[in-house]
């Protein structure tokens, strides 16, 4: 079941919380609410992917959304006096209804930083698709990363590229594996993450788990 399940989702509510956080009884704003948080995560992961921004999470009040940024580099967010804030605002109303923004909805900004970048899995498949951008070669830079994510003091991680790797003919899967990464059980804190990776023979998909210490 652990590999045909999402990692993350199968843990919802035992483990890990929602990204989006709110309730509507009717259905129309429910819709429109997911549709909403759903391109604000989008377009402030684009923006600021320099940045390292490895969650957004949204919580929706009375007249009130509170977004929350997670980042390896919130410096770069925040910018010189918290001018950049400003900006980030700005892409948050772009992609709100006319109705949020005719109610004059506030938008709360809390930037909190990632302290240990390499447990989480996003980062990690984000540096490590970005090498194979750049042609690296694939194996040195799994086993280079996993290495470091096993230094930061998990139980366990695994890697799995999928595509024409190193530009072959033929496309394949490869896994590759350190420590424990029980995927079907429910308490562990399994952090889950895929990343595309544009090369010039295609795409190579990235897929990471990190089994986090409880």
């Amino acid at each position: 079941m652990g590999q045909k399940v999402h990692p993350h989702g199968l843990r919802l509510g035992p483990v890990y919380n929602w990204s989006s956080r709110w309730f509507f009884s009717n259905k129309r704003s429910y819709r429109d609410a997911i549709l909403e948080d759903v391109k604000v995560r989008a377009a402030l992961m684009k923006k600021y992917s320099y940045a390292g921004i490895t969650e957004v999470i949204v919580e929706r009040g009375i007249k009130k959304i509170t977004v929350t940024i997670f980042s390896v580099k919130p410096g770069m967010i925040i910018g010189r006096g918290g001018k950049g804030l400003e900006e980030v605002k700005a892409i948050i109303t772009s992609n709100l209804s006319a109705s949020n923004i005719g109610n004059k909805t506030k938008i709360d900004l809390k930037i909190e930083p990632v302290k240990v970048p390499y447990t989480n899995a996003y980062y990690v498949a984000q540096s490590i698709a970005e090498k194979l951008i750049r042609n690296l070669p694939h194996r040195a830079v799994v086993h280079s990363t996993m290495t470091r994510v096993m230094e930061a003091g998990v139980k366990g991680v695994k890697v799995q590229l999928g595509g024409r790797i190193q530009g072959a003919e033929i496309s394949r899967i490869e896994k590759y594996f350190q420590g424990s990464v029980p995927t079907s059980t429910i308490r562990e804190l399994v952090s889950y993450a895929k990343f595309p990776a544009l090369t010039k023979s295609g795409y190579v998909g990235v897929k990471v788990w990190i089994c986090q210490k409880s």
